[in-house]
C-alpha cells in the first residue's frame, strides 16, 4: 500500500501563489508517473497536471496551463505543484495520485494510489 500525503494548501488572495507538496512512500517512487487532480464542491474530479517518472514529460489541463507547474524530486519522494496567478475558480480540494506506470496519463483510471487531499481556497 502507498499513501501519498498532500500539504501546502490554505487561503490565498486572488493573484497570489501557493506551492503544494505531495510526499509518497516507497523506494521505487521514481518509477511512476504522478499527478494532481482537484474537486470543487458539486463538481466532478478534474485533471490538473501530471509528470512522468523522470520529470522530463508533463501535461496540464488547459485551465491551468501557463499558471501551474508540476515538478518532482525523486530523491525526496516528493512531487510539487507551483500555482501562480490564482483565481477563485481554482478553489478546490487538490489530490495527489501515483500512477500505474511511469508514463503520463490524464485520466483518473491511470492512477492507483490517492492522497486525502488538501484544501486550496482563493478569495477575491
Amino acid at each position: 500500500q502507498v499513501q501519498p500525503v498532500e500539504s501546502g494548501g490554505g487561503l490565498v488572495q486572488a493573484g497570489g501563489s501557493l506551492r503544494l507538496s505531495c510526499a509518497a512512500s516507497g523506494r521505487i517512487f521514481g518509477n511512476y508517473a504522478m499527478a494532481w487532480f482537484r474537486q470543487a464542491p458539486g463538481k466532478e474530479r478534474e485533471f490538473v497536471a501530471a509528470i512522468n517518472w523522470s520529470g522530463r514529460d508533463t501535461a496540464y489541463a488547459d485551465s491551468v496551463k501557463g499558471r501551474f507547474t508540476i515538478s518532482r524530486d525523486n530523491a525526496r519522494n516528493t512531487v510539487y505543484l507551483q500555482m501562480n496567478s490564482l483565481n477563485p475558480e481554482d478553489t478546490a480540494v487538490y489530490y495527489c495520485a501515483a500512477g500505474r506506470t511511469g508514463t503520463v496519463v490524464v485520466s483518473a483510471v491511470g492512477y492507483v494510489y490517492w492522497g486525502q487531499g488538501t484544501q486550496v481556497t482563493v478569495c477575491s
